[in-house]
């Protein structure tokens, strides 16, 4: 199953390093955080990516083609013109870097890369949020309620979309956040089956807008209600403590082995 990673925006709430690199690039502990959200994925079995790239996306594809070099001993041989990469990483990995454009709105980039999914499902996330989810389990709760889409809720008190569920799971309403709410929002991590794509008209469509609001009012919307860790980084004092996290050890997302 592919995953799709919305890595194109211009993150200018994190401003101070996004200036220089796109925001899934800004590392946490001398690995883009992109590739935290990664080797949380591949950890559980999916490693066949789609980088949804817009904001200096050679960045991304410079990272991904010299990554041993990046994550690696490496021995330069100057006078055998030779470069050794020592203790390669065991990451088998499949990356497609796609760049879909520096103004395209979430769900825009989403079906400009409908012919690297194909008519099959995949996982979709944004390229700026950890967290310890169990996505066997997401995928189990997807396949079991029929639906479309089923996104990952998690109660956070923060200014995001607002997921309202009914008894069975279904989400009843995604909006923005209210001072009423209890904090139930979209982290992302979610199933989407290729139907989904009919309800993608243009470039200029949030997928949190039209998308999910028509899949919503068709019924068609599940919920996977997270209970561990997840964070988002935001803005720099997010960063700040995602680094605290992972420089202590106690980094709960990191699932993987070294």
């Amino acid at each position: 199953m592919k995953v799709v990673i919305l890595a194109g925006g211009l993150g200018t709430r994190i401003s101070e390093e996004s200036h220089l690199k796109p925001k899934p690039m800004i590392e946490i502990g001398e690995l883009p955080i992109l590739v935290h959200i990664m080797k949380i994925y591949a950890a559980q079995g999916f490693n066949d990516f789609i980088i949804c790239a817009g904001y200096k996306q050679r960045v991304i594809k410079e990272y991904f083609a010299n990554y041993f070099l990046y994550n690696n001993d490496v021995t330069f041989d100057m006078k055998n013109n030779e470069k050794i990469v020592h203790n390669k990483s065991n990451d088998n990995w499949k990356v497609t870097v796609v760049d879909t454009g520096l103004n395209t709105q979430t769900g825009g980039r989403i079906k400009r890369v409908k012919n690297y999914i194909g008519n099959e499902p995949f996982m979709v996330t944004y390229g700026d949020a950890v967290g310890n989810i169990d996505l066997k389990k997401l995928l189990e709760e997807h396949k079991k309620s029929g639906k479309i889409g089923t996104m990952t809720v998690y109660n956070f008190g923060q200014s995001k979309g607002v997921v309202d569920l009914n008894k069975d799971g279904t989400v009843k309403a995604f909006r923005e956040k209210s001072d009423f709410d209890g904090d139930l929002i979209n982290i992302g991590f979610m199933v989407m089956n290729p139907e989904i794509f009919d309800y993608i008209s243009n470039d200029e469509m949030p997928f949190e807008d039209v998308p999910l609001k028509t899949l919503v009012k068709n019924n068609q919307l599940n919920s996977y209600v997270h209970n561990g860790f997840w964070q988002c980084m935001d803005t720099l004092n997010e960063k700040n403590k995602l680094e605290k996290l992972w420089s202590s050890g106690q980094a709960p997302w990191k699932i993987w082995e070294d």
